[in-house]
């Protein structure tokens, strides 16, 4: 039977015995054979043991382990010394130490945008999907036998893209936002081998960096310009890519870009928010050949940043190019309906240079939790959400813009740009009373994206920091605030998804 004890300096004969599994000491405590330690699984699991170490020794015909290293090991590289860190610690302890740790975060609102918005996460998602190892061990669904109900999910997703997008294919998720937008402008390249791409100046600028830093590896050209200038007369650009709507939260009308560029040999693509494409017109009625975005507001938390599914979605006449995997419908021999990986393009399912993609390719939890999402509201459900976050900011606007500050939005989903008539330091103090975060630009202007979670209340503190006495109780009536409304302009979405 073997002996659970602690390695500790106070009692050095334990060290000395065969067939002992040594357990770290954590902080001070009583320690030795009358003290034994409880954490059993971590040294039952993971070995070497000492009888084990033997063993390898005297194949190996070493005496030691530091004999080993000595010949294994160069000396150049070597550490002198031992490493300065803590002393190892029981995994109940280390979850003790975290909460500690997470207490002395302090949750804020945040008004941030630029693709990242609170939502309400559904309490049957939250615990049947997100905390439920089922769901969670997995990776990804490289055995389809064994993972029908994920592959029905991702299904689920690609058909809720497709449709919201107005797109004809759509792929199981992609890593974020940006990288699914660095892929599209590879795509480009890859169908019409032009090594020029062109960037809106009012893409998300996290988007842009990712754009930048992967296609630099590529060989390709990145500019950033205002895309209603951009010329494609000289037939080599590959693609182009806009917001929409931008980051500001401008809706503006991409139609004549579109058809100019396609007139020269160029595809388009687009980043979208999918929840505004309840309302907007789709993308593939601009004339988009590409579309991608994150499905994080569709029941997705925020998680200080990520993660968050990315989604990508074309036509059909692309698919062949279109980075990621795809699921597919099948039938089994018996002749019943069946899910599998019918696309894989990762350089890990084929060959190297045959693939169209090298990175993680796939957030199957949280691509699947934005699918329940919309399965939990229903079309109709999620037309209600965009509405009353659209309405929101409608009210918000015409408090703000009756107070005396200046806006530049003329139409708009759920983002504004705030000139304020306060000085922005004095915002940002108010901001911070309220503990509420938005986006500070460099020119003085202030971004306020809102979102599902955000409640008459909130609007109201946010008046507050922007020096208004508007309240929404005694603005939200008026019938001025709908004149701006999606609902009311060219381009509110007539198509049903």
């Amino acid at each position: 039977m073997y002996k659970i004890v602690a390695r500790s300096g106070i009692f050095p004969k334990w060290n000395s015995l065969k067939n002992v599994r040594y357990i770290s000491a954590g902080p001070p405590r009583p320690e030795g054979p009358l003290f034994p330690r409880n954490d059993d699984f971590p040294a039952r699991h993971i070995g070497p043991r000492e009888s084990d170490v033997s063993t390898m020794l005297d194949t190996l015909g070493f005496k030691s382990l530091d004999e080993l290293t000595e010949k294994a090991v160069p000396k150049k590289i070597r550490l002198e010394g031992r490493l300065d860190i803590e002393p190892p610690i029981s995994e109940y302890e280390l979850i003790k130490r975290i909460a500690t740790i997470a207490e002395k975060n302090q949750i804020w609102r945040s008004y941030i945008g630029m693709g990242y918005h609170n939502c309400c996460v559904p309490h049957t998602i939250m615990r049947n999907i997100f905390e439920n190892p089922g769901w969670t061990t997995q990776y990804t669904p490289y055995q389809p036998e064994v993972a029908q109900g994920r592959l029905e999910g991702l299904l689920n997703y690609q058909t809720m893209v497709s449709e919201l997008t107005g797109l004809e294919v759509a792929n199981a998720s992609l890593l974020d936002e940006g990288t699914a937008a660095a892929e599209a402008l590879a795509l480009c390249y890859r169908q019409n081998k032009r090594k020029k791409l062109l960037v809106s100046h009012l893409l998300h600028t996290q988007t842009i960096s990712v754009i930048q830093t992967r296609c630099q590896s590529l060989g390709l050209s990145v500019e950033v310009v205002d895309v209603f200038e951009a010329d494609f007369s000289g037939r080599d650009v590959a693609g182009v890519l806009f917001q929409y709507p931008d980051t500001e939260g401008n809706i503006l009308d991409f139609d004549s870009v579109a058809d100019n560029a396609h007139a020269n040999g160029t595809l388009v693509c687009c980043a979208t928010d999918l929840l505004s494409l309840t309302l907007l017109r789709p993308p593939a009625e601009i004339g988009v050949d590409i579309a991608v975005g994150t499905s994080q507001r569709l029941g997705v938390p925020l998680g200080y940043g990520g993660p968050h599914a990315g989604f990508f979605a074309c036509n059909q006449s692309l698919v062949r190019l279109m980075p990621g995997r795809m699921i597919g419908v099948t039938r089994d021999a018996a002749g019943r309906d069946g899910y599998r990986l019918a696309l894989q393009t990762r350089e890990q399912h084929i060959r190297r240079d045959k693939a169209t993609s090298n990175i993680c390719t796939a957030q199957a939890l949280l691509a699947n939790m934005s699918a329940m999402f919309a399965v939990y509201h229903g079309p109709q459900g999620l037309k209600d959400i965009a509405t009353k976050i659209h309405n929101l900011t409608l009210v918000l606007h015409h408090g703000l813009q009756q107070d005396g500050n200046t806006l530049s939005n003329k139409l708009f989903f759920d983002t504004l740009k705030i000139y304020p008539k306060l000085d922005t330091e004095e915002v940002k103090t108010r901001a911070q009373e309220k503990k509420i975060n938005y986006r500070y630009y460099n020119d003085g202007a202030v971004g306020v994206a809102l979102d599902e979670t955000v409640t008459f209340d909130d609007v109201n503190d946010i008046f507050y920091t922007f020096g208004c006495q508007q309240k929404v109780e005694n603005i939200v009536n008026s019938p001025m605030i709908r004149e701006r409304a999606i609902y009311r302009s060219e381009y509110k979405r007539t198509s049903p998804f």
